[in-house]
């Protein structure tokens, strides 16, 4: 039994589960003490993250454009996204500004990547529908 992943379902699901990382953040931050959770604002869980989307968003957008649609679109879209999430790591003043910015554009991203290999315009010789 082959299992197939839907990767830019798990590209949308992991930026739309970032976004509320970062949304709810804030607002729970102050209460966070209360329930014995010291440190939340971890550089290395955010980074692991952003490094997790990344590497989800690259393989699913090159497995589009190779194998079905040869359209830039998704890969701008994703690029431009990424590097309003990179930004929001960097300009702590602009982060929530950044992020909603870049969470929707990766999301769309992935969006469109899907629709456009679920036409039946392959270009591969080797792939099968």
């Amino acid at each position: 039994m082959k299992v197939k992943i839907n990767w830019d379902g798990l590209g949308i699901f992991t930026s739309i589960l970032c976004a509320i990382h970062c949304g709810l953040l804030p607002l729970l931050l102050p209460a966070l003490p209360l329930m014995g959770v010291n440190s939340v604002h971890n550089g290395i869980f955010e980074w692991s993250m952003i490094a997790i989307a990344f590497c989800v968003g690259i393989y699913a957008l090159y497995h589009g454009f190779i194998k079905h649609h040869h359209r830039y679109l998704p890969s701008i879209f994703f690029i431009i996204g990424f590097t309003f999430l990179i930004l929001k790591q960097f300009i702590h003043s602009e982060q929530n500004l950044f992020l909603y910015i870049a969470v929707p554009l990766i999301v769309s991203a992935h969006f469109i990547n899907y629709k456009l290999c679920r036409r039946n315009t392959c270009h591969s010789p080797h792939h099968k529908h």
